[in-house]
């Protein structure tokens, strides 16, 4: 049974050149404990269509169901709510309160959503950042953090609430090599261990990890790929700009 199912989805947005279709007629389902790297070309829809995900943005038509949340049937002020107790989102500039200590960062979603007991809080926060081997940075403030420690604060946070769906909006696009690998070997665990996870990512690399299901957007429509396929209409793309560019 799929913990995620997309029907029919479109979503268009109105510009002066006219209409833009960024997704058209999606219906995808996706499985409790997937672990989904989604990928393809600039201005494809990748945000777009996790926005759709997490009930962020609303699709111009089609549904969407998280669970047992119809999210396109339902009044924001109930979703915000929803959202903060079963999605965590890691974004790839962080977004971590600069004004906060890490371990304030972490809690706060929890003071937000009311989800733990007041006197759990701190104890929840200190258990994620040793699970991702920051917990001596707790009293730090964000901005004395590596790129990389920062990162696993912002995935700490985002599992504050323990939320079965995780997703990531190119989240180790500001990552060196080493902690890019390190970070997405932390969704794969995630995954292993239940979670539904969804990354947009560009690095071709990382979608080599194991287990992975590899979903592509291209010309509104998202499909099944691999990485071979991708790589191969990604070099006949560069290849005939390439010629476009030499004839003009």
């Amino acid at each position: 049974m799929a913990f995620i199912e997309l029907r029919d989805l479109n979503k268009s947005y109105f510009t002066p050149a006219g209409q833009n279709e960024v997704l058209r007629h999606v219906n995808l389902d996706i499985k409790q404990g997937e672990f989904i790297a989604l990928f393809g070309p600039s201005g494809s829809g990748k945000t777009t269509f996790l926005n759709m995900l997490t009930g962020i943005d609303s699709p111009t038509g089609g549904d969407v169901q998280v669970g047992d949340m119809t999210i396109t049937q339902t009044r924001q002020r109930k979703l915000t709510k929803w959202r903060g107790k079963n999605i965590g989102i890691v974004f790839q500039f962080f977004q971590l309160l600069p004004t906060l200590t890490v371990l304030e960062n972490v809690v706060a979603p929890m003071d937000f959503c009311n989800v733990w007991e007041p006197g759990e809080r701190k104890e929840r926060a200190m258990e994620l950042l040793d699970r991702f081997g920051i917990a001596d940075q707790a009293y730090k403030t964000p901005d004395m953090l590596s790129g990389g420690q920062q990162q696993r604060v912002a995935i700490a946070r985002a599992l504050a609430n323990d939320p079965p769906l995780v997703v990531g909006d190119e989240p180790t696009g500001n990552l060196d090599r080493m902690s890019a690998t390190n970070v997405f070997n932390i969704f794969r665990e995630l995954a292993e261990a239940g979670r539904t996870v969804a990354v947009v990512t560009h690095d071709r690399e990382l979608v080599q990890t194991k287990g992975l299901r590899l979903l592509e957007i291209r010309d509104g429509e998202v499909g099944e790929t691999s990485l071979e396929a991708a790589t191969k209409r990604r070099t006949e793309e560069l290849a005939a700009l390439r010629t476009q560019a030499h004839d003009n």
